[in-house]
C-alpha cells in the first residue's frame, strides 16, 4: 500500500503512548501520536502512519534503531522526541548526546520531510523530578540549536504550564495520562497548523489530600513505581526490552 503523505513517529514511551491505555491496540496503549494521525487521516485519506517508538529507549538507541528505519519509509512528516530517559540517569554527557541527536535529525531532514521536535518538560512542580531541571534546560538549549540548524519545528513542552496539574499525569507520575496525551495531540496539530476536532478533556475535581493521606500515597508510589524502576536500572534492563514497534510499517489509521 502506498501513501502520498507519510507520518512517522520516533521516540520512547512519550511517543509510544504509555499512560494512555487501550488494551485493543499494540502494546496496550494509544497516545498523542495515534491521535495526531487520526486527525490527519480524517482530513485527508492520503496519509499513512507508522510509529517506531519503544518505551525505555535512550537517545543513542533511538538514533541507531529508528532513524534509518524512518528514512526507509520516505516520510513527509516526522515527529521525534529522544533524551528523556538519558536525563534521568545518574551521569550523562549532554553535549555528546546532542551531537548524536544532531546527526539523526540531519538524516531525517535530508529526506525533505517536515521534522517536529520537542523540548523537555519543566518538572518544577515535582518534588522528585524537579532536581533534573538544570539538565533539562541545557538539553533544551542544545535542542533549539539542532532544530534551527535543520529547520525543524519545536513543540515547546517546557512552556506548557497545564502539565503542572497532577491530573495530566498517569499514576506513575512519569508518563502523561490520557488527558495529557489528548492535550499534547492538540498542541502538535496546532504547531502543524492542521485542522482538528480534538476536544480537551474536562478534568475531574480532586479534593486536596490531607497530609497523612499524601504521605501514604507517596510511599505507595515509591513501592509500586520507583523501586521497580531503580531495580531495572541496576539490572540494566528496560521495560521495553521485550517489545517491538507498534506500527513499523505505514498504514491507514482506520486500519489500526
Amino acid at each position: 500500500m502506498t501513501f502520498a503523505k507519510r507520518y512517522v513517529a520516533l521516540g520512547d514511551s512519550f511517543t509510544e503512548g504509555v499512560g494512555d491505555a487501550d488494551p485493543r491496540l499494540p502494546n496496550g496503549v494509544r497516545g498523542w501520536a495515534d491521535r495526531v494521525a487520526e486527525q490527519l487521516c480524517r482530513a485527508d485519506p492520503e496519509w499513512g502512519y507508522a510509529n517506531l517508538a519503544i518505551r525505555g529507549r535512550k537517545l543513542t538507541q533511538i538514533m541507531a534503531e529508528q532513524v534509518d528505519a524512518a528514512v526507509d519509509l520516505q516520510p513527509t512528516l516526522v515527529t521525534i522526541y529522544a533524551g528523556g530517559n538519558d536525563i534521568l540517569r545518574p551521569q550523562i554527557d549532554i553535549d555528546q548526546l546532542m551531537g548524536s541527536y544532531d546527526d539523526g535529525v540531519g538524516k531525517l531532514a535530508a529526506t525533505g520531510a517536515d521534522v517536529v521536535m520537542f523540548t523537555g518538560f519543566d518538572a518544577v512542580a515535582s518534588p522528585v523530578f524537579s532536581k533534573m531541571r538544570g539538565r533539562t534546560a541545557i538539553y533544551n538549549e542544545l535542542l533549539r540549536e539542532v532544530a534551527d540548524k535543520h529547520s525543524a519545528m519545536i513543540v515547546d513542552y517546557w512552556r506548557f504550564d497545564e502539565y503542572d496539574d497532577p491530573r495530566m499525569w498517569d499514576t506513575d507520575r512519569l508518563h502523561m495520562s490520557a488527558a495529557g496525551h489528548i492535550n499534547m495531540a492538540a498542541k502538535v496539530l496546532d504547531k502543524l497548523e492542521a485542522e482538528h476536532a480534538i476536544e480537551l478533556p474536562q478534568l475531574e475535581e480532586v479534593a486536596p489530600a490531607a497530609r497523612l493521606e499524601a504521605l501514604k500515597a507517596d510511599a505507595a508510589w515509591v513501592r509500586q513505581f520507583v523501586g521497580p524502576w531503580v531495580g531495572r536500572r541496576l539490572r540494566r534492563v528496560s521495560s521495553g526490552d521485550s517489545l517491538t514497534a507498534r506500527y513499523p510499517q505505514l498504514q491507514r489509521v482506520g486500519d489500526l
